[in-house]
């Protein structure tokens, strides 16, 4: 089960629970018209569990100027490493083209 909630101003938005795919396609919608630019902050304070879906999802959002706040430190390292990983695949595609 998950929780969204946005502040009164509408920069805010407030994410709780377990955060799989069903919550990212929730986050997806009300957060799609938002544009990728704008100072939108979402605060993880209350997230619990997440899986594979949530972290590319939160990683997109970063990745757009979106910020994340009060991120688990395990979110936090799984986004790191999934981004490791993609610049590694990047990396090894590249240095075949070469050869």
């Amino acid at each position: 089960m998950f929780k969204i909630r946005r502040s009164s101003t509408g920069r805010w938005v407030f994410v709780s629970g377990r955060i799989d795919g069903d919550a990212v396609s929730e986050l997806q919608r009300l957060l799609g018209p938002e544009s990728a630019g704008s100072r939108l902050t979402l605060d993880l304070k209350g997230v619990r569990l997440v899986d594979a879906e949530a972290v590319e999802f939160f990683a997109r959002c970063e990745d757009a100027g979106r910020k994340l706040r009060n991120c688990p430190a395990y979110v936090r390292e799984w986004i790191a490493s999934t981004r490791r990983q993609a610049e590694l695949r990047i990396s090894v595609i590249s240095q075949e083209d070469i050869s």
